[in-house]
């Protein structure tokens, strides 16, 4: 594609993403979800609060700083910390310094990253010695909360009750893969989530054992789960992606559209 096809491609899949993804409103009943003003506010079980929306409709100024306090506060009194999913081109432009004012934390920015299924899907071409599956036990989640307890250290004790309730029905339909070794080692590891009333599906994971990177691992789970939405009807592909990912993906013709970064308030920030 020329330079202005990219352009034009990376605009649309943008475009798709705010009207399909950021524009959904979740159920009440499988994700504690309750429309707020412009936002969705949402309590994940077992773990905290996330902030959501398409756009603001226009909230600046004093108004807007009032509307931030309140969804803090909000968590404040139940004693959850909340996460505010921010994007970079999200309005007013001084809505970080807004966030940082209230006593939002930002985290580490990452690039979404979107392409077409069909064409990233692909047979997974795996090293030598390593065979993929879906699994669906516990148990099999609580070894890779120990994968990721080993990639990125800090407390994932969250992951394998979350994955259970994700694969149990918990709502949008969640398929995890890994990648194992003959001798029975979970190497790497990723899920897929399907947004049904959407064309995206989600991939989220990807965590590999330090010593089997760079024989492609990553690269053969988002061919198989991009195989995994197309056989299900789902037309996109959508990836939060860190920087140590973002070249896998270019090579495979996924187009970064934004950026977003994680804005977090702890129950004890102000203490």
């Amino acid at each position: 594609m020329t330079t202005d096809e990219t352009s034009e491609r990376a605009a649309a899949y943008l475009a798709a993403y705010d009207e399909q993804l950021r524009a959904r409103t979740f159920s009440p009943e499988l994700s504690g979800a309750e429309r707020v003003g412009p936002v969705e506010r949402i309590l994940v079980p077992g773990e905290g609060g996330l902030i959501l929306y398409r756009d603001l409709g226009g909230l600046d100024g004093p108004e807007l700083d009032a509307f931030i306090a309140a969804q803090r506060d909000h968590f404040a009194a139940l004693g959850r910390p909340v996460e505010w999913k921010y994007y970079g081109y999200d309005l007013p432009a001084d809505l970080p310094d807004r966030l940082r004012a209230a006593g939002f934390t930002p985290g580490e920015q990452e690039t979404v990253i979107i392409g077409e299924a069909a064409e990233i899907a692909a047979e997974p071409r795996l090293p030598e010695g390593v065979r993929l599956h879906e699994v669906t036990s516990r148990a099999d989640f609580d070894r890779i909360g120990a994968l990721s307890q080993e990639v990125w250290g800090g407390d994932q004790s969250w992951l394998a009750p979350a994955m259970e309730g994700w694969v149990s029905g918990g709502g949008d339909p969640c398929t995890v893969l890994v990648a194992e070794s003959l001798a029975g080692e979970v190497v790497c590891a990723a899920w897929v989530r399907f947004h049904p009333g959407t064309e995206f599906a989600s991939l989220w994971g990807g965590s590999t054992l330090p010593n089997w990177r760079g024989r492609g691992l990553y690269r053969a789970l988002v061919a198989a789960r991009a195989t995994l939405a197309v056989e299900r009807g789902f037309r996109y592909v959508q990836i939060d992606a860190l920087d140590t990912s973002r070249p896998i993906l270019a090579r495979l013709g996924l187009l970064p559209v934004a950026t977003t970064t994680p804005y977090t308030w702890e129950p004890d920030a102000g203490n």
